[in-house]
């Protein structure tokens, strides 16, 4: 049985008509229920939800949302195990939808993938990673398809996740609507929703992508959207008007809020100024009030604008864009810029970078391609001169799902960009597997940098040269990042008595060799890159 035949068979199970139903924890319920008659109200302006009551007695709200014709759907995922009570509402009054009643019953879990056994992931309120809500430490390992789940055949997405899984990637980051600069319709030839005013949900559009979100959440992925893009005249977010871009978004977190999801609210905004106040409103209208997955948003590249935001309670990851360029002043923002100085001003959530360049897309200052060496340095820069969360990596003609070789839409200046299954095998991509193994064998959720276990850092005179540091809080685990060999000297660190291995680690093959110190110092095996991680004894 293929992976979408399998999910059909899955969630006709899982579509049980509303009355008492069995679920294991953890595994998401669809309840579906039919209005005898919309009279005459548009249905994306029908407010649709539950009354929901946890075997504990606390009470709260879940919207639910329209899926054509005169049906609505309810998406829950239980998070306890009990009784579960409910009763359907709708604004207005609507026989068939509103005041119906319901139990679930919720039993022990199962294991089939990472979120029946360890639940969802969330955020805790001063931790700086992510976290399953059975405590499990979650590390974000993105792969960028923007228009993948858009443009993608069901056969080539499955063929991709696939890919995707041998390769150690944990999230699934793409753009959730189209039209957008660079994409005007789905595979299918739908667009999200209609030009009237207020907009008109597209149910056929919603409906492949719940195939999509489904086979991501089957394979084991977070699924990472961006809700609506906001960059350019072309993009949803820039001419919609607000009140019609906050009823997409609260239709899209209706609908895929019970999957695992992280939501990336608008793609490529500055949010300084006069469209920080604009997004600062639209997320609240979205996400104050309701339950809902952790929240961030995707900025243009090299900006930190969140000094400003962090009176926004709904914003639970911070992100950032180092971007696409090569010369110093790039480089120099990505391990010495505003995100690294933001740790010193009580910065306390998680932060990713979602975008470090590119591998294959054109440099904006040399206009070369991207190596998989500038991907590869900007990703461990970007992991170790922050708290550890994860990072995102990229690859042209992947984003843009390129089906024959050639400029993406409405990028130029970004260069050839291959077929997506050639790009998919980019090296850069095959040495992601080696992070994601690496992360597996050291306690990541507790690494914090720290610079000042140097006791010379080459990068002040040349940024190319940065040696990345960090640490557990605890000294057991200290690890170097050496973007072209040469020696680093510590400061600090523990005696050859007190550890376990000393190992220089190659992110290129994954592969592992003793590491000579004399005295505080090390010396790389060459002049590429180089990982030193020291561990001490237990």
């Amino acid at each position: 049985m293929g992976l979408f035949a399998w999910l059909a068979f899955t969630l006709n199970i899982l579509c049980q008509p509303p009355s008492e139903v069995e679920l294991p924890k953890w595994e998401r319920w669809e309840g579906s229920f039919q209005a005898s008659s919309l009279k005459d109200q548009k249905p994306e302006k029908i407010e649709f939800g539950i009354y929901l009551k946890d075997p504990a007695g606390n009470k709260f709200t879940w919207p639910g949302f329209w899926d054509g014709d005169k049906n609505f759907k309810i998406r829950l995922r239980p998070d306890q195990e009990g009784i579960w009570s409910y009763e359907t509402y709708s604004k207005p009054a609507l026989e068939g939808i509103h005041g119906s009643k319901g139990t679930i019953k919720v039993i022990a879990p199962t294991s089939k993938n990472r979120w029946s056994k360890h639940g969802m992931v969330r955020v805790i309120p001063n931790k700086t990673y992510l976290e399953h809500q059975d405590g499990t430490p979650f590390f974000w390992l993105g792969d960028t398809v923007w228009n993948g789940p858009l443009l993608s055949s069901e056969e080539d997405w499955t063929s991709y996740l696939q890919d995707r899984t041998r390769k150690g990637f944990s999230v699934v980051q793409f753009n959730m609507l189209a039209p957008w600069r660079t994409a005007e319709k789905d595979s299918a030839g739908n667009k999200a929703f209609g030009e009237q005013k207020p907009v008109q949900i597209s149910i056929p559009f919603f409906r492949n992508l719940d195939r999509k979100m489904d086979a991501i959440e089957a394979s084991g992925f977070l699924a990472a959207p961006v809700m609506v893009w906001s960059l350019t005249k072309n993009d949803p977010g820039y001419f919609l008007a607000d009140e019609d871009i906050i009823l997409l978004c609260r239709y899209e977190l209706a609908r895929y809020g019970s999957h695992p999801i992280v939501w990336i609210l608008a793609g490529d905004n500055s949010y300084q100024a006069q469209a920080g106040e604009k997004w600062k409103k639209i997320g609240r209208e979205v996400f104050e009030n309701v339950p809902h997955a952790p929240v961030t948003t995707h900025p243009t590249g090299r900006n930190w604008p969140w000094e400003s935001w962090k009176s926004e309670k709904w914003l639970n990851i911070l992100a950032y864009q180092s971007g696409h360029g090569d010369d110093n002043a790039s480089l120099k923002w990505t391990h010495s810029g505003p995100v690294q100085a933001s740790l010193t001003k009580g910065t306390m959530k998680p932060i990713i970078n979602l975008e470090p360049p590119y591998e294959d897309h054109l440099a904006y200052q040399s206009k070369k391609p991207i190596t998989a060496y500038q991907v590869r340095r900007a990703i461990y820069w970007s992991l170790l001169t922050t708290p550890t969360a994860g990072v995102t990596y990229g690859a042209h003609g992947m984003w843009s799902w390129q089906a024959t070789a050639g400029v993406p839409l409405n990028h130029p200046g970004s260069g050839i960009a291959q077929p997506w299954k050639t790009a998919k095998d980019l090296p850069g991509a095959n040495q992601i597997q080696h992070l994601a193994k690496l992360m597996d064998s050291i306690p990541w959720w507790n690494l914090m940098p720290d610079q000042l276990l140097l006791t010379q850092q080459p990068g002040v005179n040349d940024p190319s040269k940065f040696i990345a540091c960090s640490r557990t809080r605890d000294f057991s685990t200290v690890l170097a990042y050496l973007p072209k060999g040469g020696t680093v000297q510590f400061r600090g660190i523990p005696n050859p008595q007190e550890t376990e291995s000393e190992e220089w680690w190659n992110p290129m093959s994954g592969r592992k060799q003793k590491a000579k110190r004399d005295g505080f110092s090390f010396s790389a095996p060459d002049n590429d890159d180089w990982l030193l991680i020291i561990r001490k004894k237990q």
